[in-house]
């Protein structure tokens, strides 16, 4: 939870610093890179310990999902209360796939290998074929083949 809590200030600052200007855009360019620098420091100042203190329970891959959806809420919220900017049926509709995008990261797909698992064996010496599946959440195809007794072989590269 203090992840999430820390990566949600420092999206509000970062976003105040991305895009706070817009609302301002007779000052001067100058001036305005110093501020959002100023206010990108205080952004750091979360977003680093975040970072940190998250990756002890989250892979970067989970850490950069929660952070791109944090972003998309703040953002959200932002625009439309700060710039007063529409929130359009499909900006929703893409962030919903967003949304979907996170389910599909977070999913536990048991299998850690680079390669398809190949077990090895089968009638007169030849794989035979045991079971093949599509996973889609960030798994790739597996394939099993193994002797009838469950031993593994390796991975095939």
């Amino acid at each position: 939870m203090t992840t999430i809590l820390l990566l949600t200030l420092s999206n509000i600052f970062m976003t105040f610093a991305w895009y706070g200007h817009l609302k301002y855009r007779h000052a001067p360019l100058f001036k305005v890179i110093v501020i959002s620098w100023l206010i990108a420091f205080a952004e750091y100042c979360f977003q680093v310990p975040a970072n940190r203190i998250g990756s002890y329970e989250f892979t970067t891959a989970q850490l950069k999902t929660i952070q791109e959806v944090i972003t998309l809420t703040v953002f959200s919220i932002f625009s439309v209360l700060y710039l007063r900017e529409p929130l359009k049926w499909n900006y929703l509709v893409g962030f919903a796939m967003m949304i979907g995008a996170v389910a599909v990261i977070f999913k536990k797909c048991g299998w850690s290998g680079v390669a398809p698992v190949l077990y090895c064996g089968g009638r007169a010496g030849r794989p035979a074929l045991h079971r093949q599946h599509l996973v889609f959440a960030g798994c790739l195809l597996r394939a099993g083949f193994h002797d009838g007794r469950g031993r593994n072989l390796g991975n095939v590269q």
